[in-house]
Parts: structure tokens; C-alpha cells; sequence
């Protein structure tokens, strides 16, 4: 895996710390981080002889889960998903900050422009380069099928990068935000099928529904996300995190959209043929339906 790294680690996260050590975990232990991913981690809020109960284990087993995840054991392991939730469920007012418009030396324009830049560099940080590339030859190819949804905050993501795909390459469909008309979309999804898919928190349990289906029938998931990673990632060939996290009561798309447009001219040099967009502007220059006044 050939990451970009520099700048502090950060903490990471249960769902890293449970796939870097699955390998090494018993049946028990893998049924155990089953429930608490399915979950997203909520279950493990409960007493350790009820999660044990759910989960169909004995409670020696939690706590040996807990050790080899790197905690001193089961309160380590849940304050650190009290911690994980709490920052991940986050509400949108206490984000706000009380001195909000009355700090004059630190103008908010300023406060968001080192925000941005942080979040850009942490994304980059952690991006995989080799995931990328192969993301942009999954979506290079022609002879695959590309559908584009984003939630209630990411729909401005998916918007711009279906226009920017549509332009480049045949076969792309901007999906209705309506859950009800998804299942007429479904029936064309197969194995040359990509859903590429925006979810930050508040993650949208129908977008992982949907992902879940789309996987089930063959079909590749792409997911951009946040830091926290939406439960859509479980069933993604591909996750992007970025950061979202600004002064402000919303989270920011602006790294997506960083790494969108990265991914659009590595697109656009891949597909490396400009006649769709020469193509584009014969049409506008010769159609009336786009001029403005008469002949």
C-alpha cells in the first residue's frame, strides 16, 4: 500500500485498528467485531455481559478483544468508543463557537482558511495513492456502467462530478435523490456496474442499503467519506476519508472536492480522447435551444 505520509499520527480509529488485526483474531473474536461494526459500534455501549449475550460469546472473549486492539482492557475499549461515537454523531449546534463573529484579530475568514488547509493536507496525508489509481482506471473504462448518488450534505459532490464525468466518458447517470425510484436503477446494476457514492455524518442508512444492494448484485462501490468512515464502507471495493471538521455548525466537502478534481483530470488523461467535449461544443454552438436571441 503506497500512502503519502507526513505531519503527527492520529488516533485511529476502532474499525482500522479491528481490519489491521483480523488476521490474528479467533472466530469468536471476528463474530464479536461483526456486531460492533454492523452496529457501528453502538452495541458496545452496552454492559460487557450484554454485548457478550448479543454477540453469542462469553465475556472473556470481549475483553481479550479489547487487549488485542491495543486497549488495557473492556473500559479502555469502550470510552474509546464513546469517544469515536461522540465525535462521529457530533450535532451540528454544539459545533458552534461561542466567540463566533466577536474575535476581531482572528476573522473567521482566517479561522477557515487554515481549517481547509489542514483538512487538505490530513487527507492527502492518508490517501493512498495506488487506491486512486485504480479507482480513476475503474472509472476510465468505457465499458463500465457509472452511477453517482450523494446524501442531503454531499449531493453538491456527486452533482460535480457527474457533470465533469459525463463530459468525459459515455454511460454515466446522475442518480435521483428519491430512494423510491431506486429500484427501476437497481435492475440495470451488474458486475460492470460502479455506484460511486458521497456519505458523510450523518451517515444515510438508505445510501448503505443501497450500496449493500448494488455489492450484493456485482456491482463496485466507490465511497468518498469522512474521517470517522460512513458503515457504507463496509461494502465499498474503494473508501476515500477526508477531512471534514471546520469552525463552523456544518462540516466541509471542500476536501472531496479537492480529491474530485484530482481524480477528474487523472480521468480525463486516462480516457485521453477530447472528442465527446469537441463534440459537447458543436452541439451548444449548433442548437438554438442554447442561443440566446434571434438569427
Amino acid at each position: 500500500m503506497n500512502k503519502i505520509s507526513s505531519g503527527a499520527p492520529e488516533t485511529p480509529l476502532i474499525r482500522d485498528l479491528i481490519r489491521e488485526r483480523q488476521a490474528d483474531l479467533t472466530a469468536s473474536e471476528r463474530r464479536l467485531t461483526a456486531l460492533l461494526l454492523d452496529e457501528s459500534l453502538v452495541v458496545g455501549l452496552q454492559s460487557i455481559t450484554r454485548l457478550a449475550e448479543n454477540a453469542e460469546v462469553s465475556t472473556p472473549t470481549v475483553v481479550r478483544l479489547a487487549r488485542k486492539l491495543g486497549f488495557g482492557g473492556f473500559p479502555d475499549f469502550q470510552n474509546a468508543i464513546r469517544e469515536e461515537i461522540a465525535a462521529r454523531m457530533k450535532e451540528p449546534l454544539a459545533k458552534l463557537d461561542p466567540e463566533l463573529g466577536s474575535e476581531r484579530r482572528d476573522h473567521i475568514i482566517s479561522r477557515f482558511a487554515r481549517a481547509m488547509s489542514k483538512n487538505i493536507n490530513s487527507t492527502i496525508d492518508r490517501l493512498d495513492t495506488e487506491e486512486f489509481d485504480q479507482v480513476v482506471s475503474l472509472l476510465s473504462d468505457a465499458n463500465r456502467k457509472v452511477s453517482v448518488l450523494g446524501g442531503r450534505i454531499s449531493r453538491s459532490n456527486a452533482h460535480y462530478f457527474f457533470n465533469h464525468l459525463q463530459i468525459i466518458r459515455p454511460g454515466v447517470t446522475l442518480m435521483d435523490s428519491s430512494p423510491s425510484v431506486w429500484p427501476q436503477a437497481l435492475l440495470d446494476m451488474d458486475a460492470q456496474t460502479v455506484l460511486v457514492v458521497f456519505d458523510i455524518r450523518r451517515y444515510e442508512k438508505e445510501l448503505d442499503r443501497l450500496a449493500a444492494q448494488v455489492a450484493a448484485q456485482g456491482g463496485t462501490v466507490v465511497l468518498f467519506t469522512d474521517q470517522w468512515g460512513s458503515p457504507i464502507e463496509r461494502n465499498a471495493a474503494h473508501c476515500f476519508r477526508t477531512m471534514v471538521e471546520v469552525p463552523s455548525s456544518w462540516d466541509s466537502t471542500l476536501a472531496i472536492n479537492f480529491l474530485l478534481e484530482a481524480m477528474v483530470a487523472a480521468i480525463q488523461a486516462a480516457c485521453g480522447s477530447t472528442d465527446r467535449l469537441r463534440a459537447l461544443e458543436d452541439i451548444i454552438g449548433d442548437s438554438r435551444i442554447f442561443r440566446g436571441g434571434r438569427e
